[in-house]
């Protein structure tokens, strides 16, 4: 949860615009009575009536007489919002709770409350408080809900003042706001064995031990419960400070989650689109890798990694892996089409031998870019490669240029490179395609060195 900062609006007579921007919250009502007080006060002029004047007398003073009782009536009212969760996924709720207290010693009048949200979280919220008295407290709250990812403010709130004939009505707004993260849909995905490392943590473990000599130790400052065995004393006596032997340490098996993001590479648009699905594949993969004890990152086709800092840009322990999760959902949340650069800077980031498994999620991929995302394969020590056609996705005239011919002879060259390859049809479900992966993985393992000679059902 998160909880907005308080906001304040003091409506005492010195309010921004004046008296002149006051007249200007006349009502319907408010400028009617005025109208109609004018035209008789003309009237009773005209024809010599006294009775008449009387009456357009009153009927224009009331409105003006409403908003200078109005305008200078003193009161003071803070509002504080709170969101619950302030980060959800695409397609769920939020609620938003608003709170109005009046800190003035006088009560108020009769209040209509508005927050302002963007148009695609549904319909703005609107709710009216009678009366509030001296220091009492209102609260009210509101649901939001997108099917699009993104970022979205909310805020600020917003009051409407009204006299009690309705002739007059003026606004004033907090200044706090709040952000509500969208961020893709994730879903739970079996456990698989798609590296092929020892046992430990998660699907695979390694272990990097401290030199065992004694002038090659790496010594590290000594920290509360530490064993005062593991002292070092030498090195307590050159640094000043007490150190300790840093012993047999674990290191987290690395993953890299590669999200292709070029905008040639994608058909269509909206939260069906194969841009979409890659996107939620990509968040549901890496949210996976850190459960099962994965060091984790994202990497896009332009060669941005999050989290950026770290154990080599790799999430690191268990509440960076946490933050580093929440990080990169926050990325992928508001992440859009590159500049079709291609994934060349992506093999760039890469480095040869140490990246551990490698999780792409590629789009329509030409003659260069596979070759590009071949090349990719040899820098890590395994890969999985989802590969989305977006032609068949959008149902589009593309299959002309693209025929499944083509499509298939590319996924032969990733094959042939060591990827497992695995096609994504219309309208697939990661947890389906994840355990085909697996078992991909198992009858490569089975069949020697050499790939599968074929995907079952190909882009069907």
């Amino acid at each position: 949860m998160t909880a907005g900062e308080p906001g304040a609006v003091q409506q005492d007579g010195s309010g921004k615009g004046g008296l002149r921007a006051a007249l200007g919250g006349l009502t319907t009502r408010g400028r009617s009575f005025l109208a109609a007080g004018v035209a008789a006060a003309v009237c009773a002029y005209v024809l010599g009536q006294s009775d008449l004047l009387r009456v357009g007398l009153l009927l224009a003073v009331l409105p003006l007489v409403c908003v200078v009782v109005l305008y200078r009536t003193r009161y003071r009212v803070t509002g504080t919002r709170r969101l619950s969760p302030s980060r959800v996924p695409a397609g769920t709720e939020a609620r938003v709770h608003l709170r109005m207290d009046n800190v003035s010693r006088l009560p108020t009048g009769l209040l209509m409350l508005q927050d302002r949200v963007p148009y695609v979280l549904g319909p703005r919220p609107r709710f009216v408080l009678d009366r509030v008295e001296a220091g009492g407290r209102r609260e009210v709250s509101y649901r939001v809900r997108s099917d699009l990812r993104g970022r979205y403010p909310l805020g600020p709130l917003q009051l409407r003042l009204n006299d009690p004939f309705g002739m007059c009505e003026l606004t004033r707004s907090f200044s706090a706001y709040d952000t509500l993260v969208v961020v893709p849909r994730t879903v739970p995905l079996p456990p698989l064995r798609l590296a092929g490392e020892a046992s430990g943590y998660g699907d695979g473990r390694q272990r990097s031990l401290a030199l065992a000599g004694e002038d090659d130790i790496i010594p590290r400052g000594y920290r509360h419960g530490d064993d005062l065995r593991r002292v070092h004393w030498r090195s307590t006596a050159r640094y000043g400070e007490l150190m300790v032997r840093r012993e047999e340490q674990p290191q987290r098996a690395r993953c890299t989650v590669l999200l292709d993001t070029r905008q040639i590479a994608y058909a269509g648009a909206g939260p069906d689109s194969a841009f979409e699905w890659a996107v939620s594949g990509a968040a549901s993969a890496l949210v996976h890798m850190l459960e099962r004890g994965f060091a984790v990152r994202l990497l896009t086709d332009d060669g941005n990694a999050v989290p950026g800092e770290g154990s080599d840009g790799f999430a690191g322990s268990t509440q960076e892996s946490a933050d580093s999760a929440g990080l990169m959902l926050d990325t992928l949340a508001v992440v859009g089409h590159s500049d079709g650069g291609g994934l060349s800077r992506a093999h760039d980031v890469l480095r040869g031998g140490n990246e551990g498994l490698l999780i792409a999620f590629f789009g329509d991929l030409d003659e260069e870019q596979t070759s590009v995302a071949a090349r990719m394969r040899q820098r890590a020590g395994a890969g999985v490669a989802f590969v989305l056609d977006s032609a068949r996705w959008s149902g589009g005239m593309e299959l002309l240029l693209d025929p499944p011919g083509v499509s298939e002879e590319r996924l032969r060259q990733l094959r042939e490179a060591g990827w497992i390859v695995v096609p994504v049809p219309p309208g697939s479900e990661l947890p389906a395609l994840w355990q085909l992966a697996g078992q991909l993985r198992a009858d490569t393992e089975s069949a020697g060195n050499g790939g599968p000679t074929g995907f079952p059902g190909g882009w069907s």
